[in-house]
This record gives structure tokens, C-alpha cells and sequence, in this order.
């Protein structure tokens, strides 16, 4: 987890930046022509619409929770082999794994597409089978993990200090930013998470990866309980946050409560949540698959959001749990902007219009104390090829435009594993122009290589969109939308 200064990282990761387009500048063959030119200008100016604003002098106080994890990143395909599991020739989905053919099986499901997925694996037999052949892989990665600790460990090196809700061993709670305090229990044996990453063009098999992502398996024990959540509300009374951010609740997904446990949890989350109106919420989406724990998010969890993130598999999921309909499992890893952003203005709409049914019968101000819930004022879109937001004008959340380069420039730094951005390790995947719209006569609009993000104002709320210069080798997709959310964030509070 990254360390040190928030102020540093921005000074020396920015020049180190734009000292590799001027060397990738005087290096380049004659040969290499428009395409590398276009690249090096989107990011210069990525880069200068990233620095355009700076943080405060004083670091925001962001409190993030819940849970925690080790992260053992391994090849997917290569732990596969290990344990002697052969490529199915049934792609299927489970809403969780119970053996190793249920796990070949949804495995290849997700694989082919490149769609990123997390499965509880009920089968601790196999679990165990699985942790000790990825302790043997030689290329093995060990990391903290779970969606709070790696958002709180971005926002404190991009210059926050943190409170962190999760339960840690004394070794990884040590390696943690000294401007992150943790408030949660102390555990011997932290639950483990399986990273099966690949590349694009992995084959498994017949089958062929369409682009880089990860398949992650878990059999936690701590998470699914919220086990931290007690000490994080008793330090969170002194805390006094500017922000506070919810991620890591697809853990209760599938998960075998007993009747009324996950109901309970939620509603104490719920009250902790409403219990500072004045305090801005996020809450981090994830891939849920158990239909009624997304219920139970949206009547006791996402009413209390100010600010939702989610990529471009949990926008439709989400979306069309809100319409009545079934959760879509799966979805395109590669959608246009226009379709997009038609999800998102009808996701801003339906949210809000929960809201506004909710209090219908009261006068209230979105942030009264009395009023049910809050307003949707931002929605954040993460996507292999772009990054996109809805703010509402007048709310909150500032800095949009620059937020957006930053999250752009932060899925480059993530997933190629280093803060400076290499030209030559990366490409434009997003389209020349984009439509606004999927509707008939919608506006196009131009990807400009001196001014890359595009903002424009509809109704109540101001769009942006950025381009995302995708890493071409990669380091790790696992935690790339957390951080990748958390940097968005962090110019906006």
C-alpha cells in the first residue's frame, strides 16, 4: 500500500510524467507518427487539467470502512493448472462457488468476456486447496486488500488524513500510512482473498480473454459481519469527517446469515450514516449477485448516499434492480459512452425520485435532520476506456473536471503499478467522438487532444467525460476501481 505525502506524490508523479512525454518526444523513431503525438498531448493535458486545483492546507478528513483483508494476487490460469482444473465447456453463472466445477464453470463465464466478478466460495475444503497451490505459485503477490483499506490507503497518499473501519493482523496494521488510523479488532488470521488476475489475450482453454481483469474468490469469516463497525462509530463521534465513505458490502453477498442477521447489520449502518446530515456520503458499489441483500441496500443503505461509484458492470445491475427487474450478472466490459450515460441520467433520475417520494408529504431540505434520506448529488462511472460524472450543479462537490482527469490518470498509475505515466505503455481505446446520447440526433462530441475531458450542463446537474489512457502492460486490475473512485474524490471534497 502506498506511503508518504499526498503533496509529494502529486509534485513528483506529475514531473516525472511530463518529463517521460518529452523524452518519448526526442526518442520516438521517424517512423512512429500521429497516433504517439496524439497520445503525448492527451497526456500533457490530463496531466495540467489534474493540477489544475490542489488540496487546502489543511489534509480533508476522510472516515472510510468497512473491513479487511490479505490479498493474494496470482495468474488465474496458472492456479488453475496448478490445481489440475480443466477448462469447462459449460460457461456458467453461480451465485456462488460449492466445487471446483461450479468454479471452472464461472470462472470461464466471466473470463472470456473480461468481466471483472467476486464469488463467495461456501467450500472451505476448496478454498484451502486454493490458498496453499497459490502459496507455492512463484509469482505470487501479497497485498492489503478489501475496498476501505485500498481507497483509505490512495486518499491518505493523495493527502487525506483517514479514519479506516477494519480489522487488521498486527503485521499488515503496521505497513498501513501513518496518516490512517484504524479503528476495528485485532485479528490473528485475517480473511484471505484470491486475486485470479489475467492480461487481454489470456487463453484458458477455448476460451480467449476480450481484455485484462480478475476473478476473486473469498470464504470470509470477519467481513460479512461488519465486525469493525462498533469501534468505527465510537471513533467516528471525534473524528468529525469531512467525508465518509462505505464500500466492501458485497462481502454479505451469499453469505449464509441466520434469519434477520444482514437486515440488522444494515440498519445500524443506515443509522450510522444518517446520524451526520451535514456530513458528505459515498458509497462504493460492488459486484452483488444475492438479490435480496441489494434490496436491503436499497430501502436501509443507498438512501443515505450523497455520491455512488460503480463500473460499467454495476451501473446496468443496479439500474435494473431500481426498474423491477432481475440483477443482470452480465454485462458489456466494453460500452460506448452514450449508452453510458444514458444509464447513468436515468440511474440520477430514479434514485432521486425515490427520494423525492420518500418525503413528498414534507417541506424539508435535502440535508434537514428529519428528512428520509438525501439526494443523489454525484455519480461517478468508471470504465476500461473512460471515466464519467454527474454533479449537481450547486451541491457540494467541487472541482469536477478536474476530478475526472485525475480518476483517468490514477486507472493508468493503478494498474500499471507506478505513479509516473509512460506513453509507450499505454493507448486511447475511447472513440475519436462520442454521441451524448444514444437517442436519434444527439450531439457529438469530439475527443480534443489539448482539452481531453468534456463537461457540459443538462437539467440540474453538470457531465463530464474523460478518456482513460489504458495501460497496455499490466501490473494489477485488482483495487483499480477503489482507487480509482477514491482519487476521484479527493478534489471534489
Amino acid at each position: 500500500m502506498e506511503q508518504g505525502s499526498g503533496f509529494s506524490f502529486m509534485k513528483y508523479g506529475t514531473a516525472a510524467s511530463l518529463a517521460m512525454v518529452l523524452l518519448a518526444y526526442w526518442f520516438r523513431s521517424p517512423g512512429e507518427s500521429g497516433l504517439d503525438n496524439r497520445l503525448d498531448t492527451v497526456l500533457s493535458s490530463l496531466l495540467r487539467a489534474e493540477s489544475k486545483v490542489g488540496m487546502n492546507n489543511a489534509r480533508p478528513r476522510v472516515a472510510i470502512g468497512l473491513g479487511g483483508c490479505v490479498d493474494v494476487i496470482v495468474d488465474g490460469v496458472t492456479l488453475l493448472n496448478k490445481i489440475g482444473l480443466p477448462p469447462t465447456g459449460q460457461p456458467l453463472h453461480h451465485d456462488y462457488i460449492e466445487n471446483a466445477d461450479q468454479l471452472a464453470q464461472s470462472f470461464a463465464y466471466f473470463f472470456a468476456p473480461g468481466a471483472a466478478s467476486e464469488r463467495f466460495v461456501i467450500n472451505d475444503t476448496l478454498f484451502s486447496q486454493l490458498v496453499e497451490a497459490s502459496r507455492e505459485l512463484p509469482d505470487n503477490r501479497w497485498a492489503i486488500g478489501g475496498n476501505a483499506p485500498v481507497m483509505a490507503g490512495r486518499m491518505a497518499t493523495e493527502g487525506c488524513d483517514v479514519l479506516l473501519g477494519g480489522s487488521f493482523s498486527p503485521d499488515f496494521a503496521d505497513i498501513l500510512s501513518q496518516h490512517i488510523t484504524v479503528a476495528g479488532n485485532v485479528v490473528e488470521e485475517p480473511d484471505i482473498h484470491l486475486i485470479l488476475e489475467y492480461p487481454s489475450g489470456a487463453t484458458w482453454g477455448q476460451y480467449t480473454a476480450r481484455r485484462a481483469n480478475r476473478y476473486i474468490v473469498h470464504s470470509d469469516d470477519h467481513n460479512p459481519y461488519l465486525a469493525s463497525l462498533q469501534d468505527f462509530e465510537v471513533k467516528l463521534q471525534d473524528f468529525h469527517p469531512d467525508l465518509l465513505v462505505v464500500g466492501g458490502l458485497q462481502m454479505m453477498d451469499s453469505f449464509p446469515f441466520q434469519r434477520g442477521e444482514r437486515e440488522a447489520l444494515l440498519s445500524r449502518l443506515g443509522s450510522l450514516l444518517s446520524s451526520s446530515p451535514r456530513t458528505g456520503v459515498h458509497f462504493e458499489m460492488a459486484s452483488f449477485v444475492d438479490e435480496g441483500l441489494m434490496g436491503d441496500l436499497l430501502r436501509l443503505v443507498l438512501p443515505h448516499a450523497d455520491s455512488l461509484g460503480m463500473n460499467e458492470q454495476e451501473l446496468p445491475n443496479l439500474l435494473s434492480l431500481l426498474r423491477g427487474s432481475n440483477i443482470t450478472v452480465l454485462s458489456d466490459p466494453n460500452p460506448r459512452v452514450a449508452t453510458v450515460l444514458d444509464q447513468m441520467r436515468a440511474l440520477y433520475r430514479l434514485v432521486n425520485q425515490r427520494y423525492r417520494d420518500a418525503n413528498e408529504d414534507s417541506d424539508m431540505g435535502a440535508y434537514a435532520t428529519s428528512a428520509k434520506g438525501r439526494p443523489l448529488t454525484r455519480l461517478h462511472v468508471h470504465t476500461l476506456a473512460f471515466q464519467a460524472m454527474i454533479v449537481t450543479r450547486g451541491s457540494q462537490w467541487k472541482n469536477t473536471m478536474s476530478a475526472v482527469a485525475k480518476a483517468s490518470l490514477t486507472a493508468n498509475r493503478h494498474v500499471c503499478g507506478s505513479p509516473d505515466i509512460d506513453p509507450s505503455k499505454a493507448r486511447l481505446i475511447m472513440d475519436e467522438s462520442f454521441s451524448v446520447s444514444s437517442k436519434e440526433g444527439s450531439q457529438r462530441i469530439p475527443l480534443e487532444e489539448t482539452r481531453p475531458v468534456s463537461c457540459w450542463d443538462e437539467e440540474d446537474y453538470e457531465i463530464c467525460v474523460a478518456p482513460v489512457l489504458v495501460c497496455t502492460e499490466v501490473y494489477q486490475t485488482a483495487g483499480g476501481g477503489d482507487n480509482i473512485s477514491a482519487a476521484g474524490l479527493v478534489l471534489q471534497i
